[in-house]
């Protein structure tokens, strides 16, 4: 029980507790919603960045939550891949600390992002007049900043009070990757300033943030139906109702994770919906921005007609030779 944590060298995940055909069958699907998923908001990110047109606060914010959502796949998904090919491969104390670091750092990054783009669809929808003014280049940055850095700080907070605690073992986390509250029912030792601090901090980032998400789709909502043009409604409908749906996927999924009621196999449970969570929904969203979004789907159009034509000329340069 005098064990102290740097005494700890590694972890062995157990990961998904199947037979080993539904291993292989799981590592090739999740493989296939990886590439997905990285390939989804790679192409989204591609195209804010080469497409003049969406240089605009909406796209800017929306191309760090592609970031986001590639990054979030990348600190859980390969660790994953790996325990589905070998599950008695371990991973070290550093290596398990990093991935929760990354995972809570990028979870909650996503959060306040999600906030951040209601604000700009506020500010766009119910004073587009002095959109330009308020939502500049420099306010936009900073909002940016911001919410990468308060994830950062928050994930760093947690990290530091797991390192103040001693691990005896045994040293088998039931997940497929170094989940916080899984870490800390290892230590052996009085947790509960860790569990308090995860409770302030779901609360700040659970409650807070969809709140005023509500507080923002509320105005604009009275906004959109004060308007007298239809086209204009239908446009601002369109462009909401994108964002809404990857609010309510992201906060609808950490909810229902944190305050799902106790079954007969919690743990189990709490994989799928953290499988959800950080898997599903990073998938997902760039199918619900290019699918609601007329603006990415003529982007992708204008990206697709121009590689063509690269082609073709280029095929008629080397008939020309």
């Amino acid at each position: 029980m005098g064990e102290n944590q740097t005494m700890v060298t590694q972890f062995i995940l157990l990961g998904f507790l199947v037979d080993r055909r539904i291993q292989m069958l799981l590592f090739g699907l999740f493989s296939l919603f990886y590439v997905l998923t990285l390939l989804g908001n790679g192409v989204i990110l591609r195209l804010v960045c080469l497409d003049s047109r969406l240089h605009s606060p909406m796209y800017f914010f929306l191309s760090h939550l592609a970031i986001v959502d590639m990054a979030c796949a990348c600190s859980t998904v390969p660790q994953m891949l790996v325990n589905l090919l070998d599950p008695a491969k371990p991973i070290s104390f550093a290596g398990c600390l990093t991935q929760t670091f990354l995972f809570l750092s990028f979870g909650h990054t996503e959060c306040l992002l999600l906030v951040v783009m209601s604000y700009d669809r506020y500010v766009a929808i119910c004073h587009p007049l002095r959109y330009s003014v308020i939502m500049s280049w420099r306010v936009c940055i900073v909002l940016a900043v911001t919410a990468w850095a308060c994830g950062s700080l928050l994930a760093l907070v947690h990290v530091v009070l797991i390192l103040r605690l001693p691990f005896c073992g045994p040293h088998e986390i039931n997940h497929f990757f170094c989940e916080l509250l899984s870490v800390l029912k290892l230590a052996c030792a009085d947790t509960r300033l860790n569990l308090v601090v995860i409770f302030a901090v779901s609360m700040f980032i659970l409650v807070g943030p969809p709140c005023l998400v509500l507080v923002s789709y509320s105005r604009i909502l009275l906004a959109i139906l004060s308007m007298q043009s239809g086209e204009g409604r239908r446009k601002a409908f369109s462009t909401c109702s994108s964002h809404l749906c990857v609010v309510g996927l992201f906060f609808g999924s950490a909810i229902v994770m944190y305050m799902a009621p106790k079954s007969r196999h919690p743990e189990e449970k709490q994989k799928v919906l953290f499988l959800f969570y950080s898997f599903f929904n990073p998938m997902l969203n760039p199918l619900i921005y290019s699918l609601r979004n007329g603006e990415v789907k003529g982007a992708l159009r204008r990206a697709l007609c121009k590689e063509s034509h690269s082609q073709l000329g280029r095929h008629m340069n080397l008939q020309s030779q």
